[in-house]
């Protein structure tokens, strides 16, 4: 049992067990190939951009999604060891959700520190493009 470590106690044991991405980094392995997933709700991405390249799967599905067992898993989840970069809006929904996909045994997800809002600070390419949207 975890105790009474609250919300952030929780998201810095999450953070704590990840290799996260800075930005930069982020979009250096989806260039490699890693896949980039926005996590981010859809009224959050339509106040902003979209990221090049990424699938938008919403996070209450995406560990059905990426589970390569799972008789509805998305293409892409062929294996436990792909590397799934997953950003959200500020970086804490992104962590949890990360190290949630480690515990089933996905051992390579991680996600962006800052998430979305880090992005587009440093300066990294967005698009008004729609993404490739999965549910």
């Amino acid at each position: 049992m975890l105790g009474r470590i609250g919300s952030m106690g929780l998201l810095a044991r999450a953070e704590a067990a990840l290799d996260r991405l800075a930005p930069a980094q982020a979009l250096a392995e989806q260039q490699a190939g890693a896949i980039l997933i926005d996590v981010r709700t859809a009224r959050h991405r339509a106040e902003t951009a979209e990221l090049p390249g990424a699938l938008a799967i919403d996070l209450t599905v995406l560990p059905w999604r990426l589970d390569p067992t799972f008789p509805y898993r998305i293409p892409e989840a062929t294996a436990w060891d792909l590397r799934w970069i997953l950003i959200c809006r500020h970086g804490y929904s992104s962590a949890l959700c990360a190290w949630n996909l480690r515990q089933m045994g996905i051992d390579r997800a991680t996600d962006v520190i800052g998430g979305f809002d880090a992005w587009v600070a440093a300066g990294l390419p967005t698009t008004d493009v729609a993404p490739d949207e999965r549910s």
